[in-house]
């Protein structure tokens, strides 16, 4: 995300010619957009978005089950999940 963002200021300037990135090469301006479509394909090949969302989804579950239990009075601070 932050590579497209990165991309998107820099395209920005290039286009408001601000110095000193209207002076850059369309190959400096554009890289970081490259740089994400290989970040994007990276994280999808080793799996690491996946991780990253079976992660919230857990913290999701583990908050809605101490909330429950906070709920009914069981103190949920003795129970630690692993």
């Amino acid at each position: 995300m932050w590579f497209v963002v990165v991309g998107v200021l820099l395209l920005v300037m290039k286009f408001g010619e601000v110095s000193p990135v209207a002076g850059w090469s369309w190959f400096w301006v554009l890289l970081p957009f490259g740089l994400a479509v290989l970040w994007w394909a990276w994280a999808d090949k080793v799996g690491y978005t996946q991780k990253q969302e079976m992660k919230k989804l857990d913290e999701r579950k583990d908050a809605r089950r101490n909330k429950s239990l906070e709920a009914l009075g069981i103190d949920t601070t003795k129970r630690k999940r692993k």
